[in-house]
């Protein structure tokens, strides 16, 4: 009796080991996704921050900024537009860029709000983003290339932040 038990009881135990290491195999495959993820919008914000800190450099120095000749980005570029109380949105997309990139890094090491401050940022990123793409195309009827660029690289910050939320708490760290 006693060793039909506690075969009965090793079964038991087999099988939540098993449950548990199937368990562990499954976050560790999710979290390498994400840390994956999130090493992937540091590198798009890095790349954003680059075109952000040009047209600032641009904007403050009132230099031309290297668009082919084209007369929209000049047009975009020198609009009232181009100034939000009298700060470059330019300086608002480097600082947005930049706590995108320490947020994804953050959120690469396993740091348990970064996921959810990332979130919130490029999402006031992906705001911004689509009211400068309006001001554009219906307010100006002109496109800089350069703006185009970075609203590419916050579309493809928002979709990496979507394929990675919700970041699991029990993954995380302190």
């Amino acid at each position: 009796r006693r060793r039909a038990r506690s075969g009965a009881r090793d079964g038991v135990a087999v099988d939540s080991v098993v449950k548990r290491k199937a368990e562990l195999q499954t976050e560790s495959t999710g979290s390498r996704a994400r840390v994956i993820l999130n090493i992937i919008a540091a590198i798009i914000s890095l790349s954003g921050l680059a075109i952000a800190i040009y047209l600032l450099v641009i904007g403050m120095t009132n230099a031309t900024a290297a668009c082919a000749g084209a007369a929209g980005c000049i047009k975009v570029l020198g609009s009232s537009y181009a100034k939000i109380a009298g700060i470059p949105v330019a300086f608002l997309g480097a600082w947005g860029y930049f706590a995108a990139f320490c947020f994804a890094i953050f959120a690469a090491f396993g740091y348990k709000r970064a996921p959810g401050l990332l979130a919130l940022t490029v999402g006031l990123m992906f705001a911004i983003t689509l009211w400068l793409l309006y001001v554009q195309a219906f307010v100006l009827h002109a496109f800089c290339r350069y703006c185009l660029f970075s609203a590419a690289f916050t579309f493809l910050l928002s979709g990496l932040v979507v394929a990675g939320w919700p970041a699991r708490s029990d993954e995380s760290m302190e």
